[in-house]
């Protein structure tokens, strides 16, 4: 255990971001930064935000980390221009100098008006903004992390980040705050080193947690919710969607209202991420032709749990011991799991449900356990 070689103090500073004080205690605990690099390990990821996808995404973007040996690595999405989410951008100094580094949504469009782009941030002919949207998640090299942090105490340079209430720009919506963001860790670095950012499609790598029911439900239509209710959403969507792409035949979703937000609701599918933390995984254990309809419930809990030739109508949950190889397949059916609206008003109810907007409830189901080694097969 490290002990912390300074005496904690109050900070005064009116709710900054916590992103350099982060960086200041890695400096101070980097000997454990150290013990990481001696055993062998290469890469540290930072997430950011409340954002369940973002480890779906990951895999992926590490591999493009390697291949492209970058020590900073951002990931992004597609943006749609003055979009509310800061641009991943390179930006080029008079004397020639470079970085690939995320501007503020705030900032981007009055430094394209002033870099020659007079129509400032608009989309291009592929619909988004040629500056994709940076979400908050870094992988970067731990090598030439820990000299930084040697070279700096890890100190990243703070500015002042005003919210005005309107465009008039001469009353604060909030207190003017001092941050300093980790996004910005490209700036201590050298002009050789190697900065680069991921794109991933949405619906695998970004939906964020931020609103309450009642701001989510205030969200125009056709823009995201990003609440508790659509997060989850979100989750049932890309494994649906992964599945689709491994050959599976999933079912539309239907759209239902919890909590004032019109979501699709796909059928809901989960797995551990032992079962499969890439796509090659997925296409490996699942063979045949294999079906789940959209008001299915599908739980894997086990490592070598195969798909094969099955059909889902109801819900499912297989666990299984890592050293118990399951092969599931035929026809499954029952009442499954109902999906029950529920009021965020609603004091009755537990806050973590209320906030979500509604429960299941479980009629009946098909729950199969596998506690030790050896191979089996599950059928109806």
């Amino acid at each position: 255990m490290h002990t912390l070689p300074w005496i904690l103090t109050i900070s005064t500073k009116s709710r900054q971001n916590l992103m350099g004080m982060v960086m200041f205690i890695h400096f101070c605990l980097r000997a454990g930064y150290l013990n990481w690099h001696d055993v062998g390990l290469r890469w540290v990821l930072f997430f950011q935000d409340t954002n369940g996808l973002l480890f779906k995404a990951i895999p992926a973007s590490l591999g493009v980390s390697a291949k492209k040996q970058y020590q900073v690595n951002s990931l992004a999405v597609p943006r749609k221009a003055k979009e509310a989410i800061g641009g991943i951008t390179r930006l080029t100094h008079k004397d020639g100098r470079a970085m690939v580094i995320n501007v503020e949504y705030n900032q981007l469009d009055p430094l394209l008006r002033a870099s020659g782009y007079p129509d400032g941030d608009v989309n291009c002919e592929t619909g988004y903004s040629p500056f994709p949207g940076n979400i908050n998640q870094l992988i970067i090299e731990l090598g030439p992390y820990i000299e930084e942090l040697t070279q700096t105490g890890g100190a990243i340079k703070e500015f002042v980040n005003p919210k005005y209430k309107d465009a008039t720009k001469t009353a604060f919506k909030s207190s003017t705050r001092l941050e300093c963001m980790m996004q910005d860790y490209p700036k201590t670095l050298p002009p050789s080193a190697r900065v680069g950012f991921t794109v991933m499609d949405v619906w695998l790598a970004y939906a964020p947690v931020k609103n309450n029911p009642e701001d989510a439900a205030k969200v125009p239509e056709g823009n995201p919710f990003h609440s508790a209710t659509s997060g989850e959403m979100a989750i049932y969507r890309a494994h649906s969607l992964i599945l689709r792409k491994a050959g599976v035949k999933v079912d539309d979703p239907v759209h239902q209202v919890f909590n004032g937000q019109r979501v699709e609701v796909w059928p809901r599918v989960v797995w551990k991420p032992k079962w499969a933390l890439t796509f090659s995984d997925i296409k490996s254990k699942v063979s045949g032709n294999n079906s789940i309809s959209q008001r299915s419930t599908l739980v894997i809990k086990g490592k070598n749990i195969i798909l094969e030739d099955i059909s889902l109508d109801g819900a499912l949950i297989i666990d299984a011991h890592d050293n118990a190889k399951v092969k599931a397949g035929g026809s499954f059916d029952n009442k499954g799991w109902v999906i029950e609206t529920v009021d965020y008003k609603d004091t009755s109810v537990p806050e973590e449900v209320r906030i979500r907007g509604f429960r299941f409830n479980k009629v009946e189901q098909l729950d199969k356990s596998y506690s030790e080694a050896g191979e089996f097969s599950l059928n109806p």
